[in-house]
């Protein structure tokens, strides 16, 4: 006698009931029922016959059995013996806290072990753990990969997503295809061509969502690249969209997906255009993962004609600055790097919470704060302080390059820390004992920066100048351009005249530049202000009398250009600016702009301070006219006498 029990597959609860269901269905058919059931488990399939325990067959069976014919109507002839041991209710698992649990997970084989717990896998499970199995391989570098995919239980897991594609919600679809790319499954294998033809079917009924079109977008870009038909389907769906009722979300999603390959040859600028349009409209709703993904994208897609996006960005991160995560910062301050912008309140922001947490961010987030403040030219003394602390505990654990970001800066700023002492010895520990691992242009920046400050680099310097390092760097990048060669000249002058007692190899003479101020790129002089040199050069013909007394922009031996020099006899009297005996002393007037400057202190840049230094070791008399003071004169007069004071200062009337 038979009972009619109706059961879907999620109610057999344990090996023995589905094994029971299985003898069920060979005792009512027969072989016909034993073949159409290999048949359902594709037991012939060559693919599949890696599955010999039972245990893998029960799992292909349950993964398998819905929607067979068997169970068309929902229902399955059992005899009373077999239908006695079944649950009358399959216990339910509840999905939000599994999924986080497989979010606690650490590795691979802890997601399959927690997923083994489970007798049936339900399909959004199976979608979430197989996301976090790609996330977890990518953190470990994917060092284990090949062994995790040839393992049972993951064929076992893609199966199953395989089976049941058209059942899959959109989402569950797209993330299932997303962490395959991510695990760099084969894209030819049944599983990933079964999603990608599922996800094509979604795709053309035209209902996907933003969220889950950037998802599949991000996914093909990744398998066959931005000529990609299906994402072309995909951009030409996103910009049906009604843009204003895009939400963040979807907004930072579509900039993601632009990051991935798809704005590549300025493709769909005017989408760009009207969402840096629409998105200055809500940058205020923006998280802090999403103003930094967004800002990311732009310096990925170098879109230098959303600044006005970039600024209100930037404006509204003032106020989450202790909110993003060390990644986050490090591409909001990178994106403020590349577009060469700064904020005052972005700055005191950092200032306030970067001190409470140097000790604990990672060195890549240090060192890029470090090096925004030395690009911007801020110079932030409790940011500096702090991060000169924790070097000295720390910096056996930095790379090379993060070492050289963190230093460098208080060189070209200008700035030594409380701690200068222990700083410095703690630079040449590292120096000595890694001094091979430093990339030779690494090493020379670092070097050079000391010298900025009077850290002077004498025990390394034999290295540097020895024929091996100089080989070294012209083998690097862009070899021995004149950067380099300006480098290396101020060191082996800084040597020659700050460092007497130094005895070691000398740089030799072709190595030499004759000019540090270059017209383009980094130079270790800041040309004059145009506007401040034209006011001082007035007022000093006046002072003066005539234009011929003192000349301007004058390159000196020492590889410096003077703003201007002024010639006296030995008894004092000014000579003009073309004779050249009888000159008693030079003077050398410094006509300091805001350029030579900190952007928010008036303490003088590193590199004006070294050129100062070796003036007046070369026997010039320094004379400094920052801008601070002299756009503050008001009228000829005025400016005359401020003159007469700075580069006459014990002269009481005009005896020249």
């Amino acid at each position: 006698m038979f009972q009619r029990v109706t059961l879907s597959a999620q109610k057999f609860r344990s090996l023995q009931d589905s094994q029971r269901a299985v003898q069920c269905i060979i005792a009512m058919h027969g072989k016909a029922g034993q073949k159409s059931l290999c048949n359902t488990l594709s037991l012939n399939d060559s693919k599949h016959r890696e599955f010999t325990s039972y245990r893998d067959l029960q799992k292909m069976y349950l993964s398998s059995l819905v929607g067979h014919t068997y169970f068309d109507s929902g229902a399955v002839c059992l005899h009373n013996s077999v239908s006695d041991k079944f649950s009358k209710e399959a216990v339910a698992v509840d999905e939000k806290i599994f999924i986080n649990q497989l979010s606690n997970c650490m590795s691979s084989k802890q997601v399959l072990r927690l997923l083994d717990t489970l007798e049936l896998i339900p399909n959004v499970i199976a979608t979430v753990a197989l996301q976090r199995i790609a996330d977890l391989e990518h953190d470990a570098a994917f060092s284990n990969t090949s062994a995790l995919m040839n393992s049972n239980s993951f064929k076992v897991l893609c199966f199953q997503l395989e089976k049941k594609s058209t059942c899959l919600a959109d989402t569950s679809l797209v993330t299932a295809l997303r962490a395959c790319t991510q695990l760099c499954v084969d894209p030819w294998s049944t599983f990933v061509v079964r999603l990608i033809s599922e996800s094509q079917e979604r795709l053309d009924r035209g209902l996907m969502s933003i969220k889950n079109l950037c998802s599949l977008g991000e996914s093909m870009l990744a398998l066959e690249g931005p000529g990609c038909v299906m994402v072309k389907q995909i951009m030409e769906q996103i910009k049906k969209h009604d843009l204003e009722l895009w939400t963040p979300e979807d907004i930072t999603m579509v900039y993601k997906l632009f990051q991935s390959g798809v704005g590549e040859g300025g493709q769909y600028q005017d989408l760009l255009n009207s969402m840096s349009t629409f998105t200055r409209t809500i940058s205020f709703k923006m998280t802090p993962t999403s103003i930094s993904q967004i800002l990311h994208t732009l310096v990925v897609l170098n879109q230098t004609q959303a600044m006005p996006l970039v600024l209100s960005l930037c404006k509204h991160s003032v106020r989450k600055v202790a909110d993003f995560s060390d990644d986050e910062l490090v591409q909001v301050l990178g994106a403020l790097i590349h577009f060469g912008q700064s904020d005052s309140y972005f700055t005191e922001a950092l200032e306030r919470h970067i001190p409470k947490k140097v000790f604990t961010m990672h060195p890549e987030a240090v060192s890029k704060v470090m090096q925004y403040c030395s690009r911007r030219r801020i110079l932030s003394p409790p940011i500096f302080d702090t991060v000169a602390e924790s070097f000295v505990y720390k910096a056996d654990t930095f790379s090379t390059s993060q070492i050289a970001r963190q230093i460098m800066p208080f060189g070209k700023l200008n700035y030594l820390p409380p701690n200068a002492g222990e700083l410095f010895r703690k630079v040449e520990g590292v120096l000595r004992d890694r001094f091979s691992q430093f990339q030779p242009r690494t090493l020379l920046n670092l070097l050079h920066a000391c010298t900025l400050i009077e850290r002077f680099p004498v025990n390394f310097l034999a290295k540097v100048f020895s024929p091996y390092f100089l080989q070294q760097v012209e083998a690097q990048g862009t070899g021995l351009d004149r950067t380099v060669l300006a480098q290396l000249t101020q060191l082996f002058m800084t040597m020659k005249l700050e460092c007497p007692f130094y005895e070691g190899p000398h740089l030799h003479s072709k190595y030499w530049v004759k000019s540090f101020l270059s017209p383009a790129g980094q130079s270790m002089e800041s040309p004059v202000d145009g506007y401040l040199y034209n006011m001082v050069k007035n007022a000093l013909v006046d002072l003066l009398g005539a234009r011929i007394y003192f000349a301007s922009r004058v390159l000196t031996p020492y590889c410096y250009t003077l703003d201007v020099e002024i010639k006296l006899d030995e008894e004092g009297y000014v000579l003009p600016a073309t004779y050249h005996d009888e000159v008693c002393q030079r003077i050398a007037v410094c006509i300091d702009g805001q350029n030579r400057f900190c952007s928010n202190s008036q303490n003088l840049l590193g590199k004006e301070a070294i050129k100062q230094r070796h003036l007046k070791l070369l026997g010039y008399e320094i004379v400094q006219i920052p801008f601070y003071e002299f756009e503050n004169l008001n009228g000829k007069e005025e400016a005359m006498q401020y003159l007469h004071k700075k580069i006459f200062p014990h002269s009481y009337r005009h005896s020249w």
